[in-house]
């Protein structure tokens, strides 16, 4: 595994971030919730230090002025939106930063905290932990307002003194704060209907114009798309995911799988010369995907053909 730059501060724990925050020691040791109004006017040299956490975040950040950057995209916060980073991720906070006027809200749980509940696999599966800064969610009023209220129950139960029972009730309730967050981002990939339909036509025009050309080039990924149209790939496949109902992988392969039948019913490239046209390392692969798709091999799909 790679070791971060030594001009990256790690934060390994949950008390390493209030810390940063200049705020006291978290009442639990694998969560806290921090009222961002507490952290305005904190001057803290580590700010201009790029920070590498190993733990989760979910924030509603409102009157900020000024850039955080996370990876190579920056957001300015001016208005209220909500974001999540997942262990792993880097950020940075701008020098011409202005929190005097911060508000909003942060979660931050350690991932041990989940370990031995089912949020803890289902995590993984919430695409939002990895879209970049700039995909953040933008919260109808009403959204706000049930987000707010979700969060008033985490803080009770965070205020409360620790006993059996409140490890299990804190997971409940960011159990149901992940799902609401998971149905307005829905909602926003179909109210935004502008914005996220010009990405779906930029991205099916991409996919035409890639697999219009007929000399040998590399297999498509994800990643390629994604970085064509600067978006996250987790961004791209969930929103077209609630457009299409297909994800980037899917629409990749069947847009393969198109082109494959064109060369093998319209040239006569062998199955192989057909796989490395396509992109294939090795042939076995081609054949393997283009059955699964079809219910048949290449060989015998030309074969029906005639």
């Amino acid at each position: 595994m790679k070791q971060p730059s030594a001009k990256i501060r790690v934060l390994e724990t949950v008390t390493d971030y209030t810390r940063l925050c200049g705020l006291p020691a978290p009442a639990h040791p694998l969560l806290t919730v921090i009222d961002l109004e507490q952290t305005r006017g904190n001057v803290l040299p580590e700010k201009l230090t790029p920070v590498l956490q190993q733990f989760y975040t979910v924030w509603v950040k409102k009157n900020l002025r000024g850039k955080v950057h996370y990876g190579h995209q920056s957001y300015d916060f001016g208005e209220g939106v909500m974001g999540f980073q997942a262990p792993g991720q880097v950020f940075a906070i701008d020098a011409t930063l202005d929190i005097s006027q911060i508000s909003g809200w942060m979660v931050v749980f350690h991932p041990d905290l989940l370990r031995k509940y089912p949020l803890g696999q289902k995590i993984a599966g919430y695409g939002f932990f990895s879209y970049a800064v700039h995909e953040a969610l933008h919260l109808s009023a009403q959204e706000e307002t049930a987000l707010d209220a979700l969060l008033d129950n985490i803080r009770a139960e965070y205020g409360r003194p620790i006993d059996a029972f409140s490890q299990d009730v804190l997971v409940s309730q960011l159990d149901v704060l992940l799902n609401y967050a998971n149905r307005f981002y829905h909602r926003q990939f179909l109210t935004r209907r502008t914005v996220e339909h010009d990405l779906l036509s930029r991205f099916e025009a991409q996919l035409t114009s890639y697999f219009a050309v007929d000399t040998e080039q590399p297999l498509p990924t994800v990643q390629h798309f994604a970085d064509t149209l600067h978006v996250s790939p987790a961004y791209l496949s969930d929103m077209l995911r609630t457009l299409t109902g297909l994800t980037t992988q899917q629409h990749l392969h069947q847009a393969l799988i198109e082109k494959a039948k064109r060369l093998l019913l319209t040239t006569s490239l062998t199955i192989n010369e057909t796989a490395f046209q396509l992109g294939f390392e090795y042939p076995q692969y081609f054949t393997r995907l283009f059955k699964s798709k079809t219910g048949l091999t290449p060989a015998a799909f030309r074969f029906s053909a005639q």
